[in-house]
């Protein structure tokens, strides 16, 4: 790199009667290109909760060229619905997103601040992949694990098994929690959310006896209840002696009152929301004391911030299910994480080398970026362009 040579600011004039050399970058690594690529396969084990059954894996990956050489990986997913055709998703990708990131450093694509205005506020179904894939490229840049660039000193981070298993027989699902008992996990998240209470109450009884009346539970009742509701229910789950760490969405996620009333009715649980919301969301939730655990998921950036906004209430977060769990590195980075959440999901194959977990904890990669590469053996066999 050729060296420039500056006045000495101390001087004040700029004379050059006094200089400092210092290195100045000539040529600025910039995003090139982009390639998409759209994969459709089942899943191992159907997963849902009192709302959604999901059998299929709808997910599509986004990868950034940049001119250094290096390319960043993102990932976006369809829940429910199949992705559009591979050639419509490039033609939107080209046309809408693309020219505002050709030509840009990652780093300085990440510090642009956006303006929502009129109409364009819109879903952007390629923001978290774009943010992931970005994240991925200025790290692999500075030559840092992710983790590492975004403040965190270690890459170990405690994890809890999540069954997501509202669809699932009481014999398949304690296979499922009974298995991650043995795989060294000690906190475990049951959906709940059932017309019957005592559909709840089985279920709850039916992983306590595989796992252990000591282990840390959860719950999570994808908004199915009213604020009187849940109260109701998790008092009859702790008069039936389950002792519940947190409560997860248990009523609306804009119902600011009803979440507050819900926490503060239950002081023997706490209320874990905001999964669902964006950041002014988060904020609005946090300003309304209406949360004892914040949820943040997969987008960065995001993440980031509100993890900056929860760190000024006192508030912990908990990091929930992000693609093939990279968001270890925001849990390793935040020191309000108490912890991540893993759902065994099947979609590892996808990578070449997955996120590890070993005895609960999870390991974030310890090589540059977030450390997930795409596998040219499932872009060659798991790969869809069209819808089927």
């Amino acid at each position: 790199m050729p060296e420039t040579r500056l006045p000495d600011p101390r001087l004040g004039n700029g004379s050059g009667d006094a200089e400092v050399s210092v290195s100045v970058p000539t040529r600025t690594s910039v995003i090139e290109s982009f390639n998409l690529t759209r994969f459709q396969f089942p899943r191992r084990r159907v997963i849902g909760d009192s709302q959604v059954r999901i059998d299929m894996h709808h997910i599509g990956t986004l990868e950034l060229h940049s001119s250094s050489g290096h390319t960043g990986l993102g990932f976006f997913e369809s829940s429910l619905f199949q992705l559009p055709p591979l050639p419509e998703l490039q033609r939107v990708f080209g046309t809408e997103v693309a020219p505002s990131l050709i030509g840009l450093p990652a780093a300085a694509l990440l510090n642009r601040v956006s303006r929502p205005r009129g109409g364009n506020i819109r879903v952007q179904p390629f923001a978290e992949a774009i943010d992931q894939a970005l994240w991925d490229v200025h790290a692999k840049e500075l030559g840092l694990p992710l983790f590492r660039l975004l403040g965190g000193t270690s890459g170990r981070v405690p994890a809890y098994a999540s069954g997501l298993d509202f669809h699932l027989g009481i014999d398949v699902m304690q296979a499922f929690f009974a298995e991650a008992a043995g795989r060294g996990f000690s906190a475990f998240k049951i959906k709940v959310g059932h017309p019957d209470l005592a559909w709840d109450l089985g279920r709850l009884r039916a992983v306590v006896d595989v796992v252990g009346s000591s282990a840390r539970l959860m719950v999570d009742a994808n908004e199915a209840w009213s604020p009187k509701e849940a109260i109701r229910r998790a008092h009859r789950f702790r008069d039936a002696g389950f002792d519940i760490d947190w409560v997860e969405d248990p009523c609306l996620r804009d119902d600011f009152d009803g979440l507050r009333e819900v926490r503060l009715a239950l002081p023997f649980t706490r209320v874990n929301a905001g999964e669902y919301l964006d950041l002014k969301g988060k904020a609005q939730l946090l300003a309304a004391d209406a949360v004892d655990v914040l949820n943040v998921h997969g987008h960065i950036s995001e993440a980031l911030a509100a993890a900056r906004l929860s760190a000024s209430h006192g508030i912990p977060l908990a990091l929930g299910n992000t693609p093939l769990e990279l968001g270890v590195h925001l849990a390793a980075a935040l020191p309000e994480v108490e912890c991540m959440e893993y759902a065994f999901q099947d979609y590892d194959v996808l990578v070449d080398e997955p996120i590890r977990f070993r005895d609960g904890y999870a390991e974030a990669p310890d090589r540059p970026g977030h450390g997930l590469v795409l596998s040219e053996a499932a872009r060659s066999e798991l790969a869809r362009p069209d819808a089927e």
